[in-house]
């Protein structure tokens, strides 16, 4: 039998697990913030505690085994699709990581959670600078133009692409009566690709340029 102070241990800190993440989520404007992420915390820690006690000894694992599917449902729940992005896969992957934390405050094993808190926190609050750094070094867009149909559209405009220095995968390619849709995927530096993009409207071939 668990004892009651080991009960309020534990949900004081995952309490404070789902505090800590969800101040981050917070500053960072995401969907699922502050409350939102101590509630997934506090309730993957209650429901592992209660699929520990009442399972004991024979499936302990009944109820703390459907935490997983129920957590997919809220991270499928943020996950959205915007122009040609998705957006939401790294709160959704952080609503998985609270409640497998929690999960494991939940069933005692506060070493591991910890550790595993920590690296979690690190990942959300460090790594975002290194990512901002790559990104502006190996960045890729999705570029979509309407251009005026001419036999040498697709080879000119990919020359100017080649000629900014990037590396690119045609997507793509529609031909009307008057106009013609193209879409590449493509690769490089942030800044050559803004570059690329101003070069891209004042062609007086591109009708149209979305990114």
């Amino acid at each position: 039998m668990i004892s009651t102070t080991e009960i309020l241990i534990r949900f004081s800190l995952a309490l404070l697990w789902g505090g800590l993440v969800g101040a981050e989520q917070e500053f960072r404007g995401k969907n699922a913030g502050f409350r939102t992420t101590i509630m997934i915390s506090i309730g993957a820690c209650v429901f592992t505690l209660m699929s520990v006690t009442l399972g004991a000894p024979a499936s302990m694992d009944r109820i703390a085994a459907n935490i997983v599917t129920g957590i997919g449902f809220l991270g499928a729940g943020v996950i959205f699709k915007y122009e040609n992005r998705v957006n939401g896969i790294t709160t959704a992957a952080t609503i998985w990581a609270v409640s497998a934390v929690a999960m494991g405050i939940g069933a005692g094993y506060y070493f591991p959670s910890g550790y595993a808190a920590f690296l979690i926190l690190f990942t959300l609050v460090v790594l975002p600078y290194v990512d901002k750094k790559i990104s502006k070094n190996y960045h890729f867009t999705i570029v979509r133009v309407e251009c005026i149909k001419s036999d040498e559209v697709l080879n000119t405009l990919e020359d100017t692409i080649a000629n900014s220095g990037l590396k690119f995968d045609l997507i793509t390619q529609r031909w009307d009566k008057e106009t013609v849709i193209l879409s590449w995927k493509i690769k490089g530096k942030e800044q050559s690709i803004d570059s690329l993009i101003v070069l891209l409207r004042k062609n007086p071939l591109v009708n149209k340029l979305d990114c």
